[in-house]
């Protein structure tokens, strides 16, 4: 025994850590999916003066390090307007506005693909904006975004373990207090990554099922 054995506790503390961060992980990609759709969809409207914030907001968010964000939303924000800032609400705002940022580039990117010829169609049958978008638009762009949008999540559900850092007990923080109490990094560390790594392969391939359902609803071939 060299500082303190592994215990079968252990693993309640590994399972307690990777409910948290699943948990983030889902409330985070929801809210940053809807933002992300709102922004494409006010985005696609031209709404004057909005869409260049739009734009120079996720371009902010999607260029500078999640960590510095991290920093920004819990120590900077609390200390510039005088508030006070939990750790899970400045992890939550933090990745859900990195969500953001990156679903609205891919929507927007998936929106803009639909050739003209179909709005144009589409108008001519007397459809109004909104109802091209959603009976044209929406599903053609949906089954264009569903690839990259769930490569996006794997990456963000892997970006999780940066919030440890301001005191979320997620799962990287249950590592970090068993590499220290037990001293053995390798196998804690190990096990930490294998953890991670089967849930984006989990991830990863659900993602693949939706996208070829998706496809194959919307018959993608012939689109």
């Amino acid at each position: 025994m060299r500082f303190a054995d592994f215990t079968p506790f252990d693993l309640v503390l590994l399972a307690q850590g990777l409910g948290v961060s699943l948990a983030l992980f889902l409330t985070t990609t929801v809210a940053g999916l809807l933002l992300g759709l709102g922004f494409a969809v006010v985005h696609h409207f031209r709404f004057p003066f909005v869409n260049p914030l739009i734009v120079a907001v996720t371009e902010a968010l999607k260029n500078s390090p999640v960590l510095v964000q991290l920093f920004l939303v819990f120590f900077g924000i609390p200390a510039l307007m005088q508030i006070r800032m939990t750790p899970a609400s400045a992890a939550f705002i933090t990745l859900s506005l990195n969500t953001a940022a990156f679903a609205f580039v891919i929507i927007r990117a998936g929106i803009e693909s639909i050739d003209r010829d179909q709005i144009d169609a589409a108008e001519a049958f007397g459809l109004r904006r909104i109802q091209i978008l959603r009976r044209v638009i929406g599903p053609q762009a949906l089954a264009f975004s569903i690839g990259p949008i769930v490569g996006i999540l794997v990456n963000q559900l892997q970006v999780t373990s940066l919030i440890s850092v301001i005191g979320v007990f997620d799962l990287t923080k249950i590592g970090n207090i068993l590499n220290l109490r037990t001293l053995e990094p390798f196998i804690v560390w190990a096990v930490i990554g294998s953890i991670y790594y089967v849930c984006a392969k989990i991830l990863a391939h659900s993602g693949a099922r939706l996208e070829r359902r998706i496809r194959r609803s919307y018959a993608w071939g012939e689109v």
